[in-house]
């Protein structure tokens, strides 16, 4: 079959729509059909059609003057070689149902093609998701690798849910000893509630509390350190640890929503995240400042470790009063 290219798209002659009508390609545009680069680069790379007598390097070559295109390409051709009906629009590609096509049924993923160096925009992938959620979409992000390998990540946005319960806890003395607060919960009424998982024991008489713990317990007026030394204390804390407002942001977040968390620097986090009624985490939390991102190269590091330790992998974005929870987690299609 054979086309012509008017720099945006490709055009078939008259008998092009049946591409449409038999296996969802391109948009009908009255009498003729109208393919996107991505779509017309591959059934010329199935010999089905010819744009302007060019070859199929030829016409890889054209298409790859605007930035992006083979990237999107293998992830196109990936999907259809899958199986599946891929169309352009409205993030990168939209892909429907399993037998399913244009006229015939209805997309279930909108999917965002990045590669491995790609800088993560945490508000920009939200909102994506969130543009998804509201369309009854699956939002997913396709990272196509150097040696163009392609891993799929589905992104969810959902407000973390609250927790079944939280242990009521009653104000405590603590004691500033250099940059560690000590609790002794032997001594008469000055204990915090087990099952919430303050501290940890220094020996066998005193709890240290994190620096996190600690803030958190003052800024709630359930700890007392005396001697006026809890604001000199807040303060030392800002100096040694620029990441402190947010993370605090996102700790109080979590156990305002009866969710307990621990350090998670072994796992190169901010949080491991329970609940109550568990003895195992079930959420690695890493907090982020609003208008700042990293890497995909790390977001793909910090999923692939909280799967083999079976937990899920969610970006604390931290927007002034608002914080919004973004969990990654790798799929097959």
């Amino acid at each position: 079959m054979k086309a012509s290219f008017d720099g945006e798209w490709v055009c078939p002659g008259e008998d092009g729509t049946t591409l449409y009508e038999n296996s969802g390609y391109g948009r009908p545009d009255g009498n003729r059909l109208k393919l996107f680069p991505e779509e017309a680069l591959y059934l010329a790379g199935k010999g089905k059609l010819t744009v302007d007598k060019l070859d199929f390097d030829a016409l890889a070559m054209k298409f790859s003057e605007k930035p992006g295109f083979m990237r999107r390409f293998l992830v196109y051709r990936d999907i259809r070689e899958r199986g599946l009906v891929i169309q352009t629009g409205p993030q990168d590609f939209r892909v429907f149902r399993r037998g399913e096509k244009p006229g015939k049924g209805r997309s279930q993923y909108l999917i965002r093609v990045l590669s491995e160096r790609d800088f993560v925009d945490f508000e920009a992938i939200a909102a994506d998701s969130h543009s998804a959620a509201n369309m009854r979409k699956q939002f997913v992000v396709a990272v196509v690798d150097d040696e163009n390998e392609i891993t799929y990540y589905e992104i969810k946005t959902n407000d973390l849910p609250k927790g079944e319960s939280c242990d009521e806890i009653k104000k405590v003395k603590g004691q500033l000893t250099g940059s560690s607060v000590f609790v002794m919960p032997k001594e008469g009424k000055n204990t915090l509630p087990e099952g919430a998982m303050f501290g940890t024991w220094f020996d066998e008489n005193r709890l240290v509390l994190s620096p996190l713990e600690t803030l958190y317990l003052l800024d709630k007026g359930l700890l007392e350190i005396g001697g006026g030394k809890e604001e000199e204390f807040r303060e030392r804390l800002e100096e040694e640890d620029p990441e402190l407002p947010f993370k605090m942001n996102v700790y109080e977040s979590l156990r305002d929503s009866c969710y307990i968390p621990r350090t998670a620097y072994k796992f190169g986090h901010h949080f491991r995240v329970y609940n109550e009624r568990s003895s195992h985490s079930a959420m690695l939390v890493h907090a982020i400042p609003g208008g700042s991102g990293m890497p995909m190269s790390r977001v793909s590091r910090s999923v692939r470790l909280a799967h083999s330790v079976r937990k899920k992998m969610l970006f604390a974005c931290v927007k002034q009063n608002n914080i919004e929870y973004i969990e990654f987690a790798r799929i097959k299609l």
